[in-house]
């Protein structure tokens, strides 16, 4: 649900009707930009900048990227810094302002739940994000992939307008690194108020569940527990890797998650993977869960930010029951198992992935790593191989890697432009799409999010919070 498809029309639909509405805060810098760059069709971004607290701040970021009318359809997008360890004033406004904007807007209008979402794995954005965030009054913090153990005291220092460090993974580092960030630096003057959301970490163990509630040293409210059938990334299977036949990591016995033992850690906790049905729905809830996360469904729903005619050739697909998911462990450069829908036109396909010239320009899944001299270096697997090594890496962690960055970008309609080709997407999503068929019956093409919470609650015979 990444990269602007659980978006802030979404986000917004599903709270309103009395749930957890979840926004996507990856990549959400970039997203805004593209945006402005677009021409801000209706005139949400900047209705929704015009409310930031800091007025100037937004005014930068629009005179910056802003295109009356819209750019031309065969000109490239105008690049936006690179996120990494040392980031401009600049860089952290726009990350401030853009978490601000999508939360904003996911909350205007009704008094429900809006949460964000964030890959721990995706570190150097993580702490101006999370002010945007708080700025625009978001109810709940999730993070995945990753070992979210620094977020809870992060979000009492924000809250308290302290500043705050997040340790930065550096591979090869003779010492630690970190993250800082003074909230302060954004609003020298006056500042408003702000309200510490709840935090629920997704974890894919009991282990790291335990962990979490036991060692951080600010609270943890809840827990979201995904088992390896989630879209997107999925932690790798504990032990030695195993492919199967078709060359997807093996899970076993000891990656599944005890929901007894979960709810013996005392939090609210909803479980995640494969549950988009009222009977799964029902199963959590007698297993003692709060309810459960739901992705896959929400993902072609009419107020999904993905792109309609991926919608359309998505949902007659898995109408035919012929949806076939892959669960891939060299495509994401992150070194994680990642679920790719396979559907023509995309990187999906041998002929147009071995097509794509391999780079980097967008830099969010990179690889920190510590140079000679001690200093921060970044490199992505996914980029021309030649480059990899140069910087260190092993050249036997590129082949099958694919630039999530720029091909994600493309599923919501904001691919980058080169030499007059525009950049193909790459979908993902969970193992189990027949839900689809279910709620739209034979004759349907399309779903609202309304549909989606309709079908889920039919015949559940308890009240559920879905995330």
């Amino acid at each position: 649900m990444g990269l602007g498809i659980s978006n802030w029309r979404l986000a917004k639909a599903v709270a309103s009707l009395g749930q957890l509405g979840v926004v996507s805060g990856t990549a959400i810098d970039l997203i805004l930009t593209r945006r402005l760059q677009a021409g801000d069709p209706g005139g949400h971004m900047r209705r929704a900048l015009a409310a930031f607290p800091g007025r100037q701040m937004a005014k930068r970021v629009i005179d910056r990227y802003f295109v009356e009318g819209g750019k031309p359809e065969d000109a490239p997008f105008a690049a936006k810094p690179m996120v990494g360890d040392k980031q401009s004033a600049a860089l952290e406004e726009l990350m401030v302002v853009a978490n601000f904007a999508e939360v904003y807007l996911a909350k205007e209008g009704h008094d429900g739940m809006v949460g964000i979402n964030f890959l721990h794995k995706i570190q150097t954005p993580m702490l101006p994000s999370l002010l945007g965030a708080m700025l625009a009054g978001v109810s709940v913090v999730l993070i995945g992939a990753g070992i979210p153990l620094e977020i809870p005291e992060i979000l009492d220092r924000l809250a308290a307008w302290e500043p705050a460090e997040f340790s930065l993974h550096v591979t090869g580092a003779s010492e630690g690194h970190a993250m800082r960030f003074d909230p302060k630096s954004m609003f020298p003057g006056e500042r408003p108020e702000l309200v510490r959301p709840m935090f629920f970490p997704i974890v894919s163990s009991v282990t790291l569940a335990t962990m979490l509630v036991k060692k951080s040293k600010g609270e943890v409210n809840g827990l979201v527990v995904e088992d390896p059938t989630a879209g997107g990334h999925n932690a790798p299977p504990r032990g030695a890797l195993k492919l199967n036949e078709a060359g997807e990591p093996v899970y076993g016995p000891r990656d599944e998650v005890d929901p007894a033992a979960i709810q013996a850690l005392g939090l609210p906790f909803w479980l995640a993977g494969s549950n988009g049905s009222p009977e799964k729905l029902q199963e959590a809830l007698e297993a003692g869960a709060n309810g459960v996360q739901v992705g896959s469904l929400f993902a072609f729903c009419e107020e999904s930010g993905l792109r309609d005619d991926l919608k359309r050739e998505a949902i007659e697909t898995a109408k035919r029951g012929e949806s076939e998911v892959f669960r891939d462990p060299s495509a994401s450069p992150t070194g994680f198992p990642f679920q790719v829908l396979t559907a023509v036109g995309t990187l999906s396909e041998p002929e147009i992935y071995g097509k794509r010239r391999r780079m980097c320009d967008l830099g969010y899944l990179r690889e920190a790593y510590e140079k000679e001299d001690g200093s921060v270096g970044w490199r992505c697997p996914a980029e021309r191989p030649e480059d990899f090594v140069k910087k260190g890496g092993k050249e036997e962690e590129t082949p099958g890697r694919k630039c999530l960055c720029n091909s994600l970008m493309a599923n919501l309609g904001l691919g980058q432009v080169r030499g007059g080709e525009v950049e193909q997407p790459l979908l993902t999503c969970g193992k189990d799409l027949s839900g689809i068929g279910k709620l739209l019956g034979p004759e349907g093409l399309s779903y609202s999010a309304a549909d989606v919470m309709a079908y889920l609650q039919s015949g559940v015979r308890e009240t559920a919070q879905a995330l």
